[in-house]
């Protein structure tokens, strides 16, 4: 349940509320008017507040439910306790998600981290930047020449918006952002310690050691765009790196120089993605997986966690392991390894 302290309510919804605005039918009309003033697991239910029930898991949860409404499929509406407001829906995870951005929409569009929107005397911005309207830029930010922000943008205390980056509108830059040689669309989350634009892992031999290769592309990251705490993207070299709408990065991830993601992606925490990589629409990295450079991963792939990955991947497919190969041939590789050790066991 949302701590009232860190968390306010945005708007105030009853239950008819819910069912309009989520399109869920409302089996129990006579609480139509019950106010909604909290969201709750399923255990930890009060008489105020809206649960979800999805799937058979915490069907056993029910008989103790004290909640003022509940979404869930209709297949499971008559397991429902009497006092409860039933709301039938096809995805009550999501239309439950779809409440809790209306109810609490400071927590997923925070305007001022510090509670004090507007543009703070604190911060450095050089005169040729240009601020739209309605811009939040808080105290110890540094945003620098030739720099844009578009409206309903915030700018979080001791983030870095280096010379010539674009930023979108209605996006948020969370503390100690560091971006530079970036261009940012509409609607994207940085989340803290996130770096952009930083320098590509390039080197020649050279007669007496290592010698840079300038990284001369840039990143840019489509709408929205959310991308994790401390993961770092670096810039292309020649090329840029390209990060597609929609897709969503974890935490204390690494994308290397020139990679491209497409849209609607999921790379989970701690994956590794290295030089070059180029990756389709819709694809998901479970945590830990890490990517050999220039290779290509298809639209639709899905990587199992703690997964490396040598080799291209067509469309569709689902791949895990280390070495990564096909999912059925993973499986059956674990099968034998399992029977060749337990065929040593019983011999010994």
């Amino acid at each position: 349940m949302a701590d009232p302290v860190f968390y306010t309510l945005s708007c105030a919804l009853n239950v008819a509320d819910i069912a309009q605005f989520t399109g869920s039918e409302l089996l129990t009309k006579q609480y139509a008017d019950r106010k909604i003033e909290h969201l709750a697991s399923l255990d930890n239910a009060t008489p105020d507040s809206l649960v979800f029930l999805e799937g058979k898991k915490n069907e056993a949860a029910l008989s103790s439910l004290k909640a003022a409404a509940v979404l869930c499929a209709e297949a499971q509406a008559s397991l429902i306790p009497e006092g409860v407001a039933i709301l039938v829906s096809k995805s009550p995870q999501r239309d439950f998600a779809a409440v809790g951005r209306k109810l609490y929409a400071q927590a997923v569009h925070p305007r001022s981290l510090l509670g004090v929107p507007g543009i703070s005397e604190n911060a450095t911005i050089h005169p040729s930047a240009e601020i739209e309207s309605d811009v939040t830029i808080e105290p110890g930010a540094v945003v620098g020449a030739g720099v844009s922000i578009g409206s309903g943008t915030t700018i979080c205390a001791n983030s870095v918006i280096g010379a010539g980056c674009k930023i979108g509108r209605d996006c948020i830059i969370a503390p100690n952002v560091s971006l530079t040689y970036a261009l940012i669309g509409n609607r994207v989350y940085l989340h803290p310690g996130v770096r952009i634009g930083q320098d590509g892992f390039g080197y020649v031999p050279g007669l007496v050691g290592l010698e840079k290769v300038p990284q001369l592309g840039r990143v840019i990251i489509q709408d929205g765009v959310e991308i994790g705490a401390n993961t770092t993207i670096d810039r292309g070299s020649l090329s840029d790196t390209v990060i597609g709408e929609g897709t969503k990065i974890d935490n204390l991830v690494h994308v290397a120089h020139n990679v491209k993601i497409g849209r609607h992606c999921i790379v989970a925490g701690h994956c590794g993605i290295s030089g070059s990589v180029t990756i389709g629409d819709m694809t998901m990295l479970g945590g830990r997986v890490g990517l050999a450079d220039h290779i290509t991963i298809g639209s639709r792939v899905q990587i199992a966690a703690a997964s490396g990955v040598m080799n291209d991947i067509p469309d569709g497919e689902r791949w895990g392991g280390l070495p990564a190969r096909p999912l059925k041939q993973w499986f059956r590789d674990i099968a034998t390894l399992r029977s060749i050790g337990q065929s040593k066991k019983e011999k010994s």
